[in-house]
């Protein structure tokens, strides 16, 4: 099932002062992007995960979020990278705001991984030496 429309829009309001904020879908629900290519948000299952580091993640934890988890092959699994949004600040788009912002310094840093990475895959192999 596709992220929910109306929510999607919610969160382009709440996230608003990060500017222009770009939704791709993926899995079951979406990414939302900012920057370009900084995916600082994931909505799985109408809920909305915002990315973490090791920095960031102890005050997501503080707040009660929770870790992104799924099932696979019967076992769950959880992918600690994106906490959820803490529930007040869904409806307050300071808190959101602030939330989100902490979220964007992981999320470039995991976009810039993924460029240098893709760079490296089609720069081509230099020639053997004779």
């Amino acid at each position: 099932m596709a992220a929910d429309p109306a929510l999607i829009e919610h969160l382009r309001d709440l996230f608003a002062g990060l500017g222009p904020i770009e939704m791709r879908r993926m899995f079951s629900g979406a990414g939302l992007y900012a920057e370009g290519d900084a995916m600082f948000c994931l909505i799985a299952r109408d809920t909305v995960y915002l990315k973490t580091d090791d920095q960031t993640r102890p005050l997501f934890q503080a707040a009660g979020a929770q870790p992104f988890a799924y099932e696979m092959n019967g076992r769950m699994r959880s992918l600690p990278s994106f906490m959820t949004l803490p529930e007040t600040a869904m409806e307050d788009p300071d808190e959101a705001l602030y939330w989100a912002r902490l979220a964007l310094p992981p999320a470039r840093a995991a976009a810039q991984e993924k460029r240098r990475q893709k760079a490296r895959k089609a720069k081509p192999a230099a020639p053997p030496r004779a």
